[in-house]
């Protein structure tokens, strides 16, 4: 299995529009065949001090291989999405992670 775990930190300056724009957007991401699963969140309520909380939001992404992944990444569905939303997020951080079991 292989993860990629996306945090976006989204301009402050975004409409309720765009924000909407952001989250349809992303959940397009779901319907790439190569995707396994897919998860788009919020910063959970959860408050201590070793949880990071800063992020807007987080997709989790989950692949059979690190080949599927890489078919992911040249999909045009998420090359649409990047070009349409790069310009609402001041950061990006992504961890991607393989299964070792």
């Amino acid at each position: 299995m292989f993860v990629h775990h996306v945090f976006f930190w989204m301009k402050e300056d975004l409409t309720n529009a765009d924000l909407k724009k952001f989250e349809k957007s992303v959940g397009t991401l779901s319907f790439i065949e190569a995707v396994n699963r897919a998860e788009v969140g919020k910063p959970a309520t959860t408050n201590r001090p070793i949880i990071e909380r800063s992020y807007s939001y987080s997709l989790l992404l989950m692949f059979d291989s690190l080949a599927a992944h890489d078919k992911y990444q040249v999909d045009p569905v998420h090359l649409k999405f990047v070009a349409d939303c790069s310009n609402m997020w001041t950061k990006v951080l992504i961890y991607d992670s393989e299964s070792f079991s």
